[in-house]
């Protein structure tokens, strides 16, 4: 038997088909052990899928998160940022890490509900097949540790019962042979006593010779089939559910790697969409956006004229002349100045003059097509509710066709209105194109005559450069410069010559908006600061201020808000 057994060890390690029934007859504790530790390798693996799937859920959360701090916001000033092929690929690669993180979200749910859910359940199925398996071996391994304990208590008392018989027949033997004995009835008695007590302990001991003979055979039996056949099933059962398991494992491993590939394609066509968003960028398309948004179409200025202050010298002009001459030299030199300062952020208007030329054809080509479409609208709703009309006239029964009067009273009204505007603003755009025009016919007629035929630069200068003001607004009309030069020479005489009277103060003045007056004639300004208005706005977009006895210069008046003392002397209130 023993032969056998290790003839069948050494086909189970070369077939790698074993059984445990046969292998492993004598080590049910150490199966208990091994299948116990099987059940918690089960319960270790599904707590490692469960904080991968947490793990994956909570990146998915912060990358929806990140994606959705940096969309672009409703009505925000980051709107106007998305007009650059940068912004908008950015702003695709955001869309794309959104669906990106929706694919981890999918990695979580199937591990938990094909991996999780699976395992926790069979986990529970496995507990109750193992208890019901170690049931029977306890119960099967009780069984033949009974039948062992009968054997032995047989085997001593059938042990015990000839050692008494012998003793019995051993004293019956000692009177039988003594020869004092033989005349005495009592003695006579004895020796019979002595010789009936040796015949019943013998048929004691042959009784329970045959019990222990009973019981061993017993015993064998139980034991053979106990090796043979209870612990052999027993143990194959274990094995069967020891190799579910680890099939189920195996399984899930498997599971656990496909659950990841299967989202592999729609993960590359995301990082695909993100390279194709980089991609899209168009360094020339952005710098050419640059030039739609703020290009002004202004000009540039032109020369700065020589102005001779040697006339001072000269007695015979008069002072009134030289004064009126210098306070124009300075006006003209601080308004050559304006296309250099900081723009002001000015209020807006309907036809949006306070714009630069070309900022404004585009607001008013923006605002129309706008209201084109609410035209297109307004039409569409009309001839719908018109042909509704015409079914109610032809169809009573379906509804009441002077029900759509007031509707269509109310459309036609809106689209009068709508006609009308967008006639004044076909107007302004028509207006501000032909001067667009005109401007950029003149600009090239100045470069052609700039340099003579020698490339000498020509003696007159053309003054219609310096027709912007410090806010970005635009001046056609070179009459108004003229005037407002006449209109500021008592104003240039004040500040050139009356320095030990100093101009009395006409109210305050609180900065809005912080000015750096970097150029001559300004004064810089902090954010919310107060000063003191000395003198208004003369038209030309300036307001003169004073900080301290030393401090005086000009501001934007875009740039303050005015507290004007309508007590003061030759006091305005323009706000």
């Amino acid at each position: 038997m023993h032969s056998n057994r290790g003839l069948s060890r050494r086909n189970c390690l070369d077939t790698m088909s074993c059984s445990w029934g046969t292998e492993l007859w004598d080590q049910f504790d150490n199966l208990e052990k091994h299948t116990q530790w099987g059940i918690e390798f089960l319960e270790r693996y599904t707590k490692f899928v469960k904080e991968r799937s947490e793990i994956e859920l909570s990146y998915a959360k912060q990358i929806r998160n990140l994606s959705k701090k940096y969309q672009l916001k409703k009505n925000s000033k980051e709107e106007e940022e998305f007009k650059y092929t940068t912004s908008r690929a950015f702003l695709m690669t955001l869309n794309e890490l959104n669906d990106y993180a929706g694919q981890h979200e999918v990695i979580a749910e199937n591990l938990s509900t094909q991996i999780i859910a699976e395992l926790s359940r069979y986990t529970q199925e496995l507990k109750a097949e193992r208890k019901s398996h170690f049931h029977d071996g306890r119960r099967a391994q009780q069984h033949i540790e009974n039948s062992w304990k009968q054997l032995e208590s047989s085997k001593r008392r059938f042990e015990r019962d000839c050692k008494e018989a012998d003793r019995a027949q051993h004293y019956f033997d000692k009177m039988d042979a003594d020869i004092n004995v033989t005349k005495a009835d009592v003695e006579k008695r004895c020796s019979l006593k002595a010789k009936q007590q040796a015949q019943m302990r013998h048929q004691v001991a042959e009784d329970s010779k045959n019990e222990y003979l009973t019981y061993l055979q017993k015993f064998n039996k139980d034991q053979h089939e106990h090796y043979y056949a209870l612990i052999p099933h027993i143990f194959q059962r274990i094995q069967e559910m020891e190799e579910r398991r680890v099939g189920r494992v195996r399984e899930s491993m498997r599971v656990y790697t496909e659950v990841e590939r299967k989202v592999l394609p729609i993960v590359s066509k995301c990082l695909d969409g993100m390279t194709k968003a980089a991609e899209s960028i168009e360094p020339k398309m952005d710098s050419k956006q640059v030039v739609e948004s703020y290009k002004s179409g202004f000009e540039p200025p032109g020369d700065v004229e020589f102005e001779d202050y040697s006339v001072s010298m000269k007695r015979a002009v008069s002072e009134s002349s030289f004064l009126n001459a210098r306070g124009e030299s300075r006006r003209r030199s601080r308004s050559k100045l304006w296309p250099l300062l900081k723009r002001n952020k000015g209020t807006g208007q309907e036809d949006y003059s306070h714009l630069p030329p070309e900022q404004r054809r585009k607001k008013l080509q923006a605002k129309l097509n706008d209201i084109n479409k609410d035209i297109q609208k307004e039409m569409d709703q009309r001839d719908a509710l018109t042909k509704m009309k015409d079914v109610y006239i032809k169809n009573p029964h379906l509804g009441d066709p002077d029900s759509i009067d007031p509707r269509l009273e109310e459309i036609t009204q809106s689209l009068e209105k709508l006609q009308l505007e967008a006639q004044k603003f076909e107007g302004w755009l028509t207006e501000v194109e032909r001067k667009l025009l005109e401007k950029g016919s003149e600009s090239q007629r100045r470069q052609s005559s700039h340099f003579d035929s020698q490339g000498n630069t020509p003696l007159t200068n053309n003054y219609g450069q310096s027709r912007e003001s410090p806010d970005g607004s635009y001046t056609e009309d070179p009459s108004t410069e003229t005037t407002m030069q006449f209109k500021s020479r008592s104003t240039e005489f004040d500040e050139e010559f009356d320095e030990e009277e100093p101009l009395p103060t006409i109210g305050t003045c609180k900065a809005l908006y912080p000015f750096e007056g970097q150029n001559e004639g300004t004064i810089s300004m902090a954010e919310s600061e107060m000063l003191y208005v000395i003198e208004e706005d003369k038209g030309d977009g300036w307001t003169r201020v004073r900080r301290n006895e030393d401090e005086e210069g000009y501001v934007p008046t875009s740039y303050i808000k005015l507290f004007l003392d309508t007590n003061a002397k030759g006091a305005m209130t323009y706000i």
